[in-house]
């Protein structure tokens, strides 16, 4: 731990000493100084959002009772999969594209996935591995096989514990935090819901308890400690402002456009700042796109014909890493242990199509011309293309505001709209990553201007594409 909390500070002194000021060379050579603006985010922020897309599993007692939250009084002896195999899941979500896997470790119930030694409602009193088991191990051992990060969602609320609502209860949920985040390896995220308080069994009581979700986790604290246990590990919390990520208010799969990387620090967070982030906010807190690959999140054999096309979760992957976001894509699992073949048929699909996507990059081929706030991509003979991919070098900022696109074609300038955003509505921010689609044209050049930034943008990679056909997978 010692080793590990040096290497955090040593990354974070370079990092900001880095970000005095930017040295960049320009197309005709010239070097330009670009000083920071604004909240800048950090290095393991830059990480986590190059991931782009990594998966949920959503798998507990809920998934042998039909539900989406047990009450908490579901007898743990139901928890009894025949083939669980987590190398199956990695192999599934690796191959959908996605770079690492969170685990509801514990969901509402309280039934915990690990061997916890604060409470017997958990594997240990199952008949999976006559009580021996420990999902949370076997899923991070194949996550470091298959080169995958890995990461936990652990539910504040507790529908089974009979201490929950009172001080008692925050104590048995630190000892589970430390639980997860000192016995099982490096983890990328903690993911805590926002579902807390309500009816539940709590050990037998049976009656509705509300917390004030503000204060009774003494969230401040708690995080001192995740931060003590896992320096690199990013906090999910859909309070906003309060961890390093924030929800984006919606669970159907999109972040809105404009979309700043930017919250402020006090105050409740409206839905609508969720979805746009703040222009003016005084904290990287960057946007994460959850959804499901079926209407729920725990499996239900009723879902298994309303598995989301491949041309759905490619609309979501524009309006999520296309919009400066990421995309947390969930699997649910079924009672056998094992991800449906339908999920991970047309996971495969979509991991092959962003591949497909990304395979041919037609910028490579152009001169790129730095001109102030327009950059001119010419090529030499005429490329057919229908995105393009922005990106900003967000260690110093966020800082475009609004951009316009334009191709050079049959010997006239024509404005290029992206076709997933209404009509009448203009392109705004870029952020990591924004990506622009739009009909097919042959175009002699392109022309990026940045209409209006913050500060002087700094723009990194520039990218151009034909994407290929969606063609459904059988």
């Amino acid at each position: 731990m010692k080793n590990r909390n040096l290497r955090r500070f040593t990354l974070a002194a370079i990092f900001m000493l880095a970000a005095t000021a930017y040295l960049a060379v320009n197309a005709a050579g010239r070097r330009e100084k670009y000083e920071p603006c604004g909240p800048l985010p950090t290095p393991q922020q830059i990480a986590w959002q190059q991931m782009e897309m990594y998966a949920f599993l959503h798998y507990s007692i809920n998934t042998y009772t039909d539900q989406e939250w047990g009450f908490g009084n579901e007898p743990a002896e139901l928890f009894n999969p025949s083939h669980l195999d987590a190398r199956q899941w990695a192999a599934v979500c690796k191959e959908s594209g996605m770079k690492g896997i969170i685990l509801t470790a514990k969901h509402h119930c309280g039934f915990c996935l690990w061997p916890s030694a604060y409470t017997d409602y958990s594997v240990k009193s199952s008949p999976w591995k006559d009580g021996c088991g420990d999902v949370v191990r076997e899923l991070a051992e194949a996550c470091r096989e298959f080169g995958l990060k890995f990461a936990v969602y652990l539910s504040p609320w507790d529908r089974n514990h009979p201490q929950y609502g009172r001080p008692e209860y925050i104590e048995y949920f630190r000892n589970q935090l430390q639980e997860l985040l000192t016995g099982y390896g490096e983890m990328f995220e903690v993911w805590f819901d926002g579902a807390n308080g309500g009816t539940g069994w709590y050990g037998g009581a049976d009656e509705r308890r509300q917390i004030d979700r503000k204060t009774y986790y003494d969230w401040e604290n708690t995080y001192r400690m995740i931060r003590q246990w896992q320096p690199d590990c990013l906090i999910w919390n859909d309070g906003g402002s309060r961890g390093d990520l924030r929800w984006v208010g919606t669970e159907a799969g999109y972040v809105g456009q404009p979309n700043w990387s930017l919250l402020m620090s006090s105050g409740d967070v409206p839905r609508e700042q969720l979805q746009h982030g703040v222009e003016d906010g005084d904290r990287w807190v960057p946007g994460e796109v959850n959804t499901s690959i079926r209407p729920g999140w725990f499996y239900h054999s009723k879902e298994d014909g309303r598995v989301k096309t491949l041309a759905h979760l490619v609309d979501i992957y524009y309006k999520s890493v296309g919009r400066n976001g990421t995309l947390l894509l969930n699997f649910p699992i079924r009672p056998d242990g094992l991800i449906d073949a339908r999920d991970s048929i047309t996971g495969a699909a979509f991991g092959r199509y962003v591949q497909e996507l990304f395979r041919d990059d037609l910028a490579k081929k152009a001169v790129r011309k730095n001109r102030g706030r327009e950059v001119t991509l010419s090529f030499k003979e005429p490329v057919t293309c229908n995105r393009i991919v922005l990106q900003e070098r967000i260690e110093w900022g966020q800082r475009v505001k609004s951009f316009r696109l334009e191709a050079f074609a049959g010997g006239v300038w024509t404005e290029l709209k992206d076709e997933l955003l209404p009509e009448d509505e203009s392109l705004t921010t870029i952020g990591y990553k924004r990506i622009v689609c739009f009909p097919e044209i042959a175009a002699e050049k392109l022309r990026l201007t940045i209409l209006d930034s913050k500060a002087e943008p700094v723009i990194g990679d520039i990218g151009v594409y034909l994407a290929p056909p969606v063609v459904e997978p059988l």
